[in-house]
């Protein structure tokens, strides 16, 4: 450890005079004050546990909750911190997708048009976020957070939408579907219309999808179902698969900036994928409007959290 310090030592003074022995003593003492290495791993992963069951029983994908609380509480840079979070929403989103198909319940004619927008636009937002300062990165994910937890408050999905008829644009790419409703045994046909504006909307959902390392289901959904018209449980199946493209994309350009640090992302994967499955359960028990109020709660706190970090007037 001593000649480690020493060869600091000799090569900060070589670039800066004014580094002295004292400083560095200070600084490699000041890296043992903490706890050990393994408590924030051990942490992270009961948090994400907890994450992973108040996720389920609200209707969110992890990633919009894992974001905000983890860069807001935990020592990790928030770079690291968006590169595990695409990581988590796509963990999942990967392992609903084959079954949302073989369901009808996602279509691949709304995805792929969508999600080659999205997917190209969560590319660039990845490098804006990689670019832009930090506080700036903190305080726009703050104020946007804070945006996701109005939209959880004021939008009321419609189960089944009616949509008069298809725009030209949905007509040409013949994006229409049917699907089996369990609960009543009935099929439902269904069409989408206002293609045109929705991709105007994916445009900005995958710039924030690749900035923030957000799933973006909370967007997703109120897109495909209150503006563009598919029913709720083809928008939920869509997005769900959708977020298998988009954080893809974004997730490379995060890997390839070494953003992607194991000993952050293996435990938050795991602990969401864990407390996924426990929230199944629970859901059968648990009011879900409850909880979604507390999932907004929870976001508000961690939205205005991040914002005042980026501020710098609460560190």
């Amino acid at each position: 450890m001593l000649e480690k310090i020493a060869s600091l030592w000799i090569l900060a003074s070589t670039i800066n005079p004014a580094v002295t022995s004292d400083s560095v003593a200070a600084a490699a003492s000041n890296v043992h004050a903490g706890p050990p290495w393994w408590v924030w791993p051990l942490a992270l992963f009961i948090a994400t546990i907890i994450l992973g069951i108040l996720a389920v029983l609200a209707g969110v994908g992890g990633g919009v909750l894992y974001v905000p609380l983890v860069s807001s509480f935990f020592p990790f840079h928030l770079d690291f911190v968006r590169g595990a979070g695409l990581l988590v929403a796509l963990s999942g989103a990967l392992a609903a997708g084959p079954g949302l198909l073989r369901k009808n319940l996602a279509n691949l004619r709304l995805t792929l048009p969508l999600a080659l927008i999205a997917s190209t636009c969560s590319i660039i937002g990845a490098f804006i976020g990689l670019a832009a300062p930090t506080w700036i990165v903190q305080t726009a994910l703050g104020l946007t957070i804070m945006f996701i937890a109005v939209l959880f408050i004021v939008s009321k999905n419609t189960e089944y939408p009616e949509v008069k008829g298809s725009d030209p644009l949905a007509e040409k790419l013949k994006i229409e579907g049917s699907y089996r409703e369990e609960s009543t045994g009935k099929i439902i046909n269904w069409r989408v219309s206002r293609t045109p504006a929705g991709m105007l909307f994916f445009i900005l959902i995958g710039l924030l999808a690749g900035a923030f390392g957000l799933g973006a289901g909370w967007a997703n959904v109120p897109v495909l179902n209150l503006l563009m018209g598919a029913p709720l449980k083809v928008a939920v199946g869509t997005s769900k698969f959708l977020l298998s493209i988009t954080d893809t994309s974004a997730a490379w350009i995060y890997l390839n900036q070494g953003c992607i640090i194991p000993l952050i992302a293996v435990p938050s994967i795991v602990g969401i994928m864990l407390g996924s499955f426990i929230g199944v359960k629970i859901l059968a028990v648990t009011k879900p409007s409850i909880v979604r109020y507390i999932v907004i709660g929870m976001l508000f706190f961690a939205g205005v959290r991040a914002l005042l970090k980026g501020l710098g007037i609460w560190g």
